[in-house]
């Protein structure tokens, strides 16, 4: 039986990491790997690994929030919320770790118990380290693998964004504010108190 190292022996110990694949070089089988022994946050894209930042106390509030809010409506209704870390594969040699994850039937076949393949819903609370990750790349990634709604929680301004798959891409249903609430396309009666979410940090 092989043993493989403890996140602390990955981490720490130089002749592992020299056997670790170079940038661009990475498999998914590689990746899963390293994910399935270690507690940060990793995504991984066409052959590279993106270590993602520790999140913050207000990044954590403001997510919490929204996940009670998807999991008060989701779960009567049969559905599956869950909060990262949890890897997602969006298409070939791609996987993201939402801050928020759901799936509207708990027996869907893209629930997997390593990981989905896919969602109905992804919701990412924007880092100040990149918000572009979540603006721009993740909102082409995840529109390209075919997820119908993405909701961008951005406490920088303290807006909630909306956007709904239209063909190929996302289309913004409503950029909602303080004395606002958000409100789903695909989901009838899901909404959100923008200030609720935001009060939390």
């Amino acid at each position: 039986m092989t043993t493989v190292p403890h996140e602390s022996t990955l981490t720490r110990d130089p002749q592992i990491i020299e056997l670790l694949p170079a940038q661009g070089d990475w498999s998914e089988d590689a990746y899963l790997w390293l994910t399935d022994y270690t507690q940060r946050l990793v995504e991984y894209s066409d052959g590279r690994i993106e270590v993602l930042p520790m999140p913050t106390d207000l990044h954590q509030s403001v997510a919490a929030v929204v996940f009670v809010l998807l999991a008060a409506y989701f779960q009567p209704r049969g559905g599956k919320v869950l909060f990262a870390p949890l890897r997602v594969r969006l298409l070939s040699r791609r996987f993201r770790e939402p801050d928020l994850v759901v799936l509207a039937a708990l027996d869907d076949p893209r629930r997997e118990n390593r990981f989905w393949h896919g969602a109905d819903l992804v919701v990412e609370v924007v880092s100040e380290d990149d918000p572009d990750r979540d603006w721009i790349i993740k909102r082409h990634e995840y529109a390209e693998a075919g997820i119908p709604e993405y909701w961008i929680v951005d406490p920088r301004d303290e807006t909630v964004t909306v956007l709904t798959l239209d063909g190929c891409a996302y289309r913004e249903h409503g950029r909602f504010a303080r004395g606002q609430t958000a409100t789903s396309v695909r989901f009838d009666g899901l909404a959100a108190p923008v200030a609720d979410i935001f009060d939390a940090g």
